[in-house]
């Protein structure tokens, strides 16, 4: 059955909630607000957990980084809502300014005096006391950019030239800018979504499969190439060869899973979070999870994320037009292998990126982007092709 196309609202922000939203709720909009939902309160949960540990290190309130993200994750369940209510085929026409606004952010945050260095990495900008890191809204406007351009060039697949390269240009620009913070692992979640797209939107395998080895080699040789980099490659391997220096997160992050065991010790009770565990609260918010809520509690995550997944792919698959295909799939993509990139490094199959998990990790500007991203799916979600 033909699903019937609805106008693009010109409605503005103001009355998005004061109006019915665009289409009709459907089971992947379920699973996927159910998903989102459950996963933010966990990593509430967890985050509790975690900071009141790492507040007392850093002589702030226990409190201090849960208040935080409780106030990020309402903002961003906030801009999820306002997303999902309209019509996505309304922020079509915003992509480049996005894409734009982008860039300026990325080459902003590297220029002295304005962005902010912590850790060896330059990736945050402060607005007063609100720090914001553009990395994070380069995943949405490369989803956004790739949907909206490969949607206008529909019929064109088999022409790299105005296909593959844009999307490539824009893909490698952003990457280029993230990798100078440093930061690989956004990088490569950039480029992820790129591909999604391109593959969601029918372009010939043979040139995006060259173009994938191509990058893939890129990536490899960023890696190698820099140094701390390549001691984490080869942590992965032998992190016992180096236990006190580069491999003590892989080991610290085993032994808190494998003291969870099936049940957990108990929410609050967990022994790698007090100063065992580097990074326990953000990158390595999974171990501490692990260890609390046991296996068990690690599966039921990965399902959440698994049905997360498998409904988007649904709704790109059945979205009524090109651009919400591709849309679909970016974002399915992005929070897809970036919860995929930071279990498999917390769990040692994967080396240690530094890519936060999905709406569980501290972070106030990852969590508002994702949950963003989030509502553009459900507003997809609410209009796919219904079969009889």
């Amino acid at each position: 059955m033909t699903a019937i196309t609805p106008r693009v609202p010109r409605r503005a922000w103001a009355t998005a909630l004061r109006s019915a939203p665009v289409g009709q709720a459907t089971a992947p909009f379920y699973v996927l607000f159910g998903s989102v939902i459950t996963l933010t309160a966990i990593g509430l949960v967890m985050v509790l957990s975690v900071s009141s540990v790492t507040g007392l290190y850093v002589g702030q309130s226990t409190w201090f980084t849960f208040q935080r993200q409780l106030v990020w994750s309402i903002g961003g369940l906030v801009a999820m809502v306002l997303m999902m209510r309209v019509d996505y085929r309304y922020w079509r026409k915003y992509a480049n300014a996005v894409v734009a606004l982008t860039m300026l952010l990325l080459i902003a945050v590297l220029v002295p005096g304005i962005g902010t260095t912590a850790k060896g990495a330059t990736r945050w900008i402060y607005f007063g006391p609100i720090s914001f890191q553009p990395s994070e809204l380069a995943k949405l406007a490369m989803a956004l950019f790739a949907a909206a351009w490969l949607a206008d060039k529909a019929g064109q697949e088999d022409n790299a030239r105005v296909t593959i390269r844009p999307v490539l240009v824009v893909c490698s620009l952003m990457a280029g800018f993230i990798l100078l913070q440093p930061n690989l692992g956004t990088a490569v979640i950039i480029g992820l979504i790129a591909f999604a797209a391109l593959f969601m939107a029918g372009v010939p395998l043979l040139p995006l499969t060259g173009w994938s080895l191509f990058s893939a080699g890129a990536a490899a040789l960023a890696a190698w190439g820099s140094g701390y980099r390549r001691n984490r490659v080869l942590s992965l391997l032998d992190p016992w060869a180096d236990p006190l220096d580069s491999g003590w997160q892989s080991i610290q992050s085993r032994v808190g899973i494998a003291s969870g065991g099936p049940t957990g010790v108990g929410l609050g009770e967990s022994r790698i979070k007090w100063g065992f565990l580097p990074e326990a609260h953000t990158d390595f918010i999974f171990a501490v999870l692990a260890e609390e809520m046991g296996w068990l509690g690690a599966i039921f995550v990965i399902g959440l994320f698994a049905g997360f997944v498998f409904c988007g792919i649904g709704v790109a698959l059945r979205s009524p037009d090109r651009f919400g295909q591709v849309l679909a799939a970016g974002i399915t993509i992005w929070v897809g292998s970036q919860a995929f990139v930071n279990i498999a490094a917390v769990v040692g199959v994967l080396p240690i990126t530094g890519v936060p998990l999905p709406f569980l990790s501290v972070g106030g500007s990852a969590l508002l982007m994702n949950m963003a991203a989030a509502g553009l799916l459900l507003s997809i979600a609410r209009q796919i092709r219904v079969e009889p």
